[in-house]
């Protein structure tokens, strides 16, 4: 049996109709820049994410980029960031010349550690950018407190959670300063190319950010600020409004997935039911996590992916590709360790729980389309490997 990590083919057999007749739509319009697909998926993400403003711009990475210039983040401030995330969250940081600082992460949610926010303020801080990783939200509660007390931006970055509810129901992107969102093939609503979101509670700063949107220019040739080119397509903006009322139903059907695997490896006593998300205990695997799961908040995750962990990561990784099953790292090198931050002064040991998640993370696939079938020859699979890779005499498998 094959199992793909994520099968985008699957998904568009389902919409073929409604999304060539979107692109052609679009094609015979000749209308491709900041049109009225983008109004519409501007309008429709608002009420879908409960803000007042959301603006379609061209790359979650641009997201995040806008989001800093329009706050105004240039060299010498600090920006707070996970050292464990997609690049593109300390990148654009570096970008602006402003300094990301480090900080490491709850060894269990993967997400930013709200106590480590605490110690990296310093009077230079400009923002926080929290990051919902995997698809659930990061502690939203304390890091506002914070923000709130020293007087900093919240910069979230959903790429992978949009849609996702914080434990007190409110939507992920509608709780800070500015909420930064991706429309990557790959993600959870996906579009046929790059394409990404940002949204705020606050007018002033969405017009600000609409302006420079579009190079800082409010009218064509006459520049208030320094923007950049920022637009998202009419043709994503198209099959972006086509996938969106789905979106709620995909969700539910990977958190299905999630759950199914869940009780599997459960059941054949390859991870712990009581586990605490880490490897060890004579568990093979630790499975996620979610420590919103008991809150009653119907969308507390939305699995962009599904990730375990294993002491033996690397030759279960291995093993899976052997036997045709999709699987990924997301993300083998925290920022510290990168060659491009080496003059942050950082070595091996500074962060621990984010250096240790790069070692034993492994990404299984969990898309929609997925049945029981291949969900229980991914758990078979990984079985058998547990059962060849049998721990040395008074060991477990996973200890570490």
């Amino acid at each position: 049996m094959t199992v793909p990590l994520l099968d985008l083919k699957a998904q568009y057999a389902s919409l073929k109709a409604e999304l060539d007749a979107a692109v052609l739509r679009v094609a015979e319009s000749q209308y491709f820049i900041l049109g009225p697909e983008v109004t519409r998926l501007e309008r429709a993400m608002e009420e879908y994410l409960e803000v007042p403003h959301a603006l379609g711009v061209s790359s979650g990475t641009d997201a995040l980029l806008l989001a800093l210039m329009a706050l105004g983040v240039e060299p010498g401030d600090e920006v707070i960031v996970p050292t464990f995330s997609f690049f593109a969250t300390a990148g654009v940081v570096s970008r602006l010349g402003a300094r990301p600082v480090l900080v490491d992460i709850d060894p269990v949610t993967y997400n930013i550690a709200p106590d480590a926010v605490e110690r990296a303020i310093t009077p230079r801080t400009k923002a926080i950018v929290p990051v919902h990783l995997y698809g659930q939200s990061a502690d939203m509660a304390p890091i506002m407190e914070i923000a709130a007390r020293h007087g900093v931006a919240v910069v979230e970055d959903g790429a992978q959670a949009i849609g996702v509810r914080y434990a007190d129901g409110r939507r992920v992107g509608s709780i800070g300063t500015v909420g930064c969102f991706s429309f990557f093939p790959s993600k959870n609503l996906g579009a046929f190319g790059d394409g990404g979101l940002v949204t705020t509670n606050d007018t002033a700063l969405y017009e600000r950010m609409k302006i420079m949107r579009v190079h800082g220019g409010e009218r064509r040739y006459y520049h208030s600020v320094i923007g950049g080119n920022f637009r998202l397509d009419e043709l994503q903006a198209a099959v972006l409004n086509v996938k969106l009322p789905h979106l709620d139903a995909w969700s539910e059907s990977r958190r299905r997935n999630a759950e199914l695997y869940d009780r599997l490896f459960i059941e054949r006593g390859l991870a712990a039911a009581d586990q605490t998300g880490m490897v060890g205990d004579g568990a093979a695997i630790a499975i996620p996590q979610a420590i919103y799961r008991r809150s009653g908040a119907a969308d507390y995750h939305i699995f962009n992916q599904y990730v375990i962990r294993a002491a033996d990561r690397d030759a279960l990784k291995a093993w899976l590709t052997e036997r045709s099953i999709g699987n990924e790292i997301y993300y083998p090198v925290p920022f510290h360790l990168q060659e491009c931050f080496a003059d942050l002064g950082h070595a091996a040991g500074d962060f621990p729980a984010a250096e240790r998640a790069a070692a034993e993370v492994l990404a299984l696939p969990v898309y929609p389309e997925l049945t029981r079938e291949q969900i229980e020859y991914v758990v078979d699979t990984i079985a058998a490997f547990a059962a060849s890779h049998q721990p040395a005499a008074g060991s477990a498998i996973g200890e570490r």
